[in-house]
């Protein structure tokens, strides 16, 4: 099929950056797409403009439509960087679509500030939750931030503060590329709302990115898989970015978020509205506000959920049907993990592993703690752990 769509980066210096090629499919289309800024470069021309409309999803539809006919797109910067084009283009065919990008707010902001691009996170909060950017902070961190608006910069320093991260500098790029392009420390109040934001992270060391956060990074009624023991599950889980895990009997969601901040996706599944909402609380404020919480109790919530690549059973161990359920919905070779302190949980997992193969592992763990004028040993529930690997 020959290519009807284009998509074409255009910078705050609008026509005169674009490239000879882009200015030919520009002046060539039939209907051109864009937003009120993009759109407002343009010179009169019989083209059909077409501006976005919320939601964006909506405008799939109506570009698929266009079928046939020469339409262009014009999108900020790099288009398949956190863009429309990236947005857009598993809708068609990759030989409908001509993708032609143009130095990107990453780019110019890492050429201003003399960063190294490969050395930096590019990260987006322009209709994307502001907490997601506390995963990625520790001591000598550079960030390049997307603004969603002119109130960015305060909100993420009010981020940044709360994460113990109050003395890092925040530099405001302000329309970057055209003629009203401004660079300057952001102290405090609005700035333009078209920016985008270089963090250089100062403070104390903060929450490693590996299995095993301390107890008391999250909030729990109790329910909580304890420090060396989900630093073991994560490990027979082994996350991978971008993979599911089912988290049945979430509790306070721990492990579900320590496999989100590995890089995966995680469904955080638990009939407890209390716990619901620490599960909630404890994904923003970690770092991955993007964690779905799912309301019910297992087997019967797990019926129609997105088939995961890990299942991980912390409560609910014994229920009947549990095990079985998860196994059924596991995509193959996923792995199911389940933790029992129960005798009937072990019981449950000494069946299973007997039907179905897969390791057994009993945990056992003593903390060091105050008796009297002395310390002793004092053990925490011992574990049985089940590890399965779907043919």
């Amino acid at each position: 099929m020959t290519a009807w769509l284009s998509v074409i980066g255009i910078g705050e210096d609008g026509l005169s950056g674009l490239s000879p090629a882009a200015r030919a499919l520009l002046d060539t289309a039939e209907v051109v797409v864009g937003g009120q800024r993009h759109l407002a470069f343009l010179p009169d021309s019989p083209a059909e403009r077409l501006r976005w409309i919320a939601p964006f999803a909506d405008n799939l539809p109506r570009l698929q439509a266009l079928r046939g006919r020469r339409v262009c797109v014009l999108a900020s910067g790099d288009p398949m960087w956190f863009g429309v084009g990236a947005t857009l283009l598993p809708g068609f065919a990759a030989d409908e679509v001509t993708v032609l990008p143009h130095p990107g707010a990453f780019s110019l902001a890492a050429a201003r500030m003399g960063w190294p691009l490969a050395e930096t996170a590019c990260l987006t909060v322009h209709g994307r939750p502001l907490e997601a950017v506390a995963l990625h902070l520790y001591p000598g961190a550079r960030l390049l931030v997307l603004s969603e608006d002119g109130t960015t910069p305060a909100r993420l320093a009010g981020l940044l503060a709360a994460q113990g991260f109050a003395a890092s500098r925040i530099t405001v790029l302000e329309h970057l590329g055209g003629p009203a392009e401004q660079c300057f420390l952001w102290r405090e109040g609005r700035c333009a709302d078209l920016n985008t934001l270089a963090v250089e992270v100062i403070g104390p060391p903060g929450l490693s990115r590996l299995p095993g956060l301390p107890d008391e990074a999250f909030l729990h009624d109790g329910q909580l898989t304890k420090r060396e023991v989900r630093a073991v599950t994560l490990s027979a889980l082994a996350p991978w970015p971008g993979a599911l895990l089912w988290d049945v009997g979430a509790g306070c969601g721990s492990v579900a978020i320590e496999w989100a901040r590995a890089g995966g996706r995680a469904i955080a599944i638990e009939p407890d509205t209390d716990r619901r909402a620490r599960i909630a609380h404890n994904a923003a404020r970690l770092g991955v506000p993007g964690l779905t919480v799912v309301a019910g109790s297992a087997p019967e919530v797990l019926a129609g959920l997105e088939p995961p690549d890990a299942v991980f059973i912390g409560g609910g161990t014994s229920r009947p049907g549990v095990i079985e359920a998860g196994w059924a919905a596991l995509k193959p070779t996923g792995r199911l993990v389940a933790n029992g302190v129960t005798a009937e949980a072990e019981a449950a997992l000494f069946a299973w592993q007997a039907s179905h193969g897969g390791e057994l592992s009993r945990i056992a763990i003593s903390r060091l703690a105050p008796t009297g004028r002395f310390h002793t040993w004092h053990p925490l529930m011992p574990v049985t752990q089940y590890l399965g690997i779907k043919p």
